[in-house]
């Protein structure tokens, strides 16, 4: 049995999808490799998949997922390019395809990535893009190893930075609206504790209604707003002060960051 899957990179986004594939059944644990340089996170990957080739190299001719630090991605690139990979997945933020076509070189067929980090628990939102030399079977292949750790959708690179601005920062601005309600909850007498629980089960509740009821979210949130009552005046609140309006200058902001640190 050969391998199927390489990972450049063993950090925790590498680990999820390699977790995930197995446990997906997309490949056997033997069937996929890992490249990391770090000697101790060596030894935890091989203690965790034991049967999975964990070293210091990268595989000659085997598909790849550049999983490594954007600082790290031109070098780990070159390298894996000179060992002829057919085909590249980069998860690796800001990095163009036209750069990683570069560094890989002729023949390598590549597809850019930009997974969120609720993929470390089987709950990701990414968004998959194909170089100048991908086919149609090569976005397909991607998507078939990024769906391991959630939903993925396909879109032209230039559309990237928009959803690195949207879902790859959006957990942290959920992150903060949690903590902002637990504090909210302390504020009006609510034990740091109890606050912390009900905003927690809160969140993920909410989550669950919105992607599991086939309805838009203004619908959802008229559901829970009767007039004149306590969500009503909650959301009038919310509404003065500009939620909204914060929100979209917070996701322009990350967009046009995720543009310049990809140097576009």
């Amino acid at each position: 049995m050969g391998l199927r899957l390489q990972f450049i990179g063993g950090g925790k986004m590498g680990e999820a999808l390699l977790g995930g594939l197995i446990a997906e059944g997309w490949a056997q644990p033997q069937e996929l490799a890992v490249t990391e340089t770090l000697a101790e996170r060596r030894r935890e990957l091989s203690d965790r998949y034991p049967r999975t080739l964990v070293s210091d190299a990268p595989q000659a001719g085997v598909d790849a997922v550049l999983a490594t630090k954007p600082d790290d991605i031109e070098a780990a690139a070159r390298a894996l390019g000179a060992l002829g990979p057919p085909r590249v997945l980069s998860i690796a933020a800001g990095v163009r395809t036209a750069s990683l076509e570069r560094w890989l070189g002729a023949g390598t067929r590549v597809v850019r990535a930009m997974p969120n980090t609720p993929a470390l628990v089987g709950s990701g939102a990414s968004a998959a893009a194909p170089g100048a030399s991908a086919s149609v079977d090569d976005v397909s292949w991607a998507v078939d190893v990024l769906s391991s750790v959630g939903a993925v959708e396909v879109t032209a690179e230039a559309q990237l930075d928009a959803v690195t601005g949207l879902s790859g920062s959006g957990p942290a601005y959920v992150f903060l609206v949690a903590e902002a309600l637990i504090a909210a909850g302390v504020a009006e007498g609510l034990a740091p504790a109890v606050a912390d629980g009900l905003v927690r089960e809160t969140i993920r509740g909410a989550g669950e209604l919105l992607v599991r009821a086939d309805r838009a979210p203004a619908a959802l949130r008229a559901d829970v707003t009767s007039p004149g009552g306590t969500t009503a005046e909650g959301i009038r609140v919310l509404e003065q002060e500009g939620v909204r309006e914060a929100f979209a200058a917070a996701v322009a902001a990350a967009t046009k960051r995720s543009a310049e640190l990809g140097g576009s």
